[in-house]
């Protein structure tokens, strides 16, 4: 009887120990009042920051932010050499090349966004990428991450010669395309898919890539993730991980409120209606990945990336201090 009360009393202050341990590392992290210049892209990657974009307009934030916008990716990479960008979120791919670029100037703070490409279709014999066999796909991203995974998965399914791929400058010229009868076959991220699918009833999702990716290579489709210099890490490191505490906490309510997301989302230009936003946010696979799950699914990624074209992540591979916090 004794030995039971013993052990229990251990069971408890094992409990009492991890509980407090859980508490003191969710804590708030204290202000910092330090200015960091944010920039987020339009779409997806940018979505997650809405509410702190919010909250930082109503001074109620740990630091002090300046958020811009941009619908180049080309405008991260000036901004993060020359200084002006402090963090901002970029694709996966940019962040392992302006790593390359920099000397290694630049960490990935945590992966924020997962797949978000589709094949959509008029189509419906094509449920799978099997059906797409003798089939045009047109699609924008030649040179990005669309066309490498893509490229990944027709390999991986022995499609590579089997099917047709027709690349355009930019996701809403496809999506135009697909609107006016030009296209039967699309491949596009979202918000494009559900701008397609509203407008539409002929068209629907025939394959979703980011399945298809996990399926081979046995980890998730990593799309976009948050970057900083690494000198601005090193010098405010306090400012960064309550950045990161204030950024986590708008992730989740994004993913909560999905209403009040999709508003903001529009109110800020990160997507141009509210209502595309609403359908479109679920699918956008909106995320928080940090630590060693960040470097895991990163690593994954871009090594698929890697042997698909090494350019494309700037070369070769980020070596260990491309990883923040990540043990």
């Amino acid at each position: 009887m004794k030995i039971k009360k013993i052990s229990a009393l251990i069971i408890a202050v094992i409990m009492l120990l991890s509980f407090a341990s859980c508490t003191i590392g969710d804590k708030t992290p204290k202000a910092t009042n330090t200015h960091i210049n944010i920039t987020m892209l339009k779409g997806p990657t940018g979505i997650g920051a809405v509410k702190l974009m919010s909250d930082s307009d109503a001074g109620n934030t740990l630091n002090k932010y300046t958020f811009s916008l941009s619908s180049d990716p080309t405008d991260i990479s000036g901004g993060i050499v020359n200084g002006s960008i402090d963090i901002a979120a970029c694709p996966l791919n940019l962040a392992s090349v302006l790593y390359k670029k920099t000397n290694g100037n630049v960490q990935m703070l945590a992966i924020n966004t997962l797949g978000t490409l589709y094949i959509v279709s008029k189509d419906p014999t094509i449920t799978k990428l099997a059906d797409l066999e003798g089939k045009t796909i047109v699609t924008a991203g030649q040179g990005a991450t669309p066309e490498y995974v893509l490229n990944y998965l027709l390999e991986k399914n022995g499609l590579t010669d089997k099917v047709t791929v027709e690349y355009k400058s930019e996701h809403a010229e496809v999506a135009t395309l697909a609107l006016s009868g030009e296209a039967d076959t699309v491949l596009l991220p979202e918000p494009n898919v559900t701008a397609v699918l509203s407008k539409s009833e002929n068209f629907a999702v025939a394959v979703d890539l980011s399945k298809e990716f996990e399926n081979v290579s046995g980890v998730s489709l990593a799309m976009g993730c948050i970057i900083a210099r690494k000198d601005f890490v090193e010098n405010n490191k306090a400012a960064v991980d309550a950045f990161l505490y204030e950024y986590k906490n708008s992730i989740e309510y994004v993913a909560n409120d999905i209403d009040g997301a999709s508003s903001l989302c529009e109110a800020y230009g990160i997507i141009p209606k509210a209502a595309v936003a609403k359908k479109a946010i679920p699918n956008c696979h909106i995320s928080y990945l940090s630590g060693e799950d960040m470097k895991k699914t990163a690593n994954e990624n871009l090594t698929v990336l890697f042997n698909a074209n090494p350019l494309s992540v700037g070369g070769e591979l980020p070596k260990d201090d491309f990883w923040y916090n990540a043990k």
